[in-house]
C-alpha cells in the first residue's frame, strides 16, 4: 500500500481500537481491580481474539454471518450473554475495587490464564469484529498481490492499535485509582461497569443481521 493508504488504514484502525467497547472496559475494569500486569493478560487474550476474528472473517465467516441467520444469531447470543455475565458478577460484587489499594503483584484471587481466557472470549464472540473485519479488509487488499502477507500486516496492525488503546486506558484506570478510592465513588464505578457490560449485551442483542 501507498503511505496515504496505510495512513488512513492506521487512522481507521486507532479510531475504532480506541472507541469504548467490551474490550477496552474489561482492560479499565480488571486495571483497577487486579493491577496493570495481570490486565495485559486478558488484554493478551483479547488481541489473540481479535487476530483469530480477523482471520475468520478472511476466510469466509464474515459471508456466513451476512447470509446465516441461524449462525449469526447464536454467535450474537453467545456474545451478549457473556457480556451480561460479566456485567451481572461486577452489578453484584461485595467487595469494592478500590477497598486497598491498587494491586501490582499477581494475586491468586484471579489466575492469569482466566483473565486472558476472557479478554479472549469477550473478542470471539462479538460478531460485529467479524463484520468489522469483512468490511474493512477488502479495501486495503490488492487482488494482483499475495494475499497472505497482506493479511498479516494489516491485523498485525490492527492488533499493535488494540494493545496501544488497552495500555493507554490501563494508564487511566491506574490514575483514576486514587480518586476512585472514596467508598461511594468505588462502589458507582462498580455499578456503572457492570451497567456498562449488560447494556453492551443488550445492544449486542439487539444487533440486526446484515442485509
Amino acid at each position: 500500500m501507498t503511505t496515504s493508504t496505510w495512513l488512513l488504514f492506521f487512522t481507521i484502525s486507532l479510531v475504532t481500537a480506541f472507541s469504548p467497547g467490551p474490550g477496552t472496559l474489561l482492560a479499565v475494569s480488571n486495571a483497577v481491580a487486579w493491577g496493570p500486569r495481570k490486565t495485559m493478560c486478558s488484554s493478551a487474550g483479547n488481541v489473540l481474539g481479535v487476530f483469530t476474528v480477523s482471520g475468520a472473517a478472511m476466510a469466509g465467516l464474515g459471508t456466513l454471518l451476512h447470509t446465516s441467520a441461524w449462525l449469526f444469531a447464536v454467535l450474537k447470543t453467545l456474545g451478549a450473554l457473556y457480556l451480561m455475565y460479566l456485567g451481572y458478577r461486577q452489578w453484584t460484587s461485595k467487595t469494592s475495587m478500590f477497598d486497598k489499594a491498587l494491586p501490582t503483584e499477581a494475586q491468586t484471587e484471579k489466575t492469569n490464564a482466566a483473565l486472558f481466557r476472557q479478554g479472549l472470549l469477550v473478542a470471539l464472540t462479538n460478531p460485529k469484529s467479524i463484520l468489522f473485519f469483512t468490511a474493512l479488509f477488502p479495501q486495503f487488499i490488492r487482488p494482483q498481490a499475495p494475499v497472505l502477507p497482506q493479511f498479516l500486516a494489516l491485523t498485525t496492525a490492527f492488533t499493535a492499535c488494540v494493545l496501544s488503546s488497552h495500555v493507554a486506558y490501563v494508564l487511566l484506570a491506574r490514575n483514576a485509582h486514587r480518586w476512585l478510592g472514596a467508598a461511594p465513588r468505588a462502589r458507582l464505578f462498580n455499578r456503572i461497569c457492570g451497567g456498562a457490560f449488560g447494556l453492551l449485551g443488550l445492544g449486542l442483542l439487539r444487533m440486526k443481521a446484515p442485509a
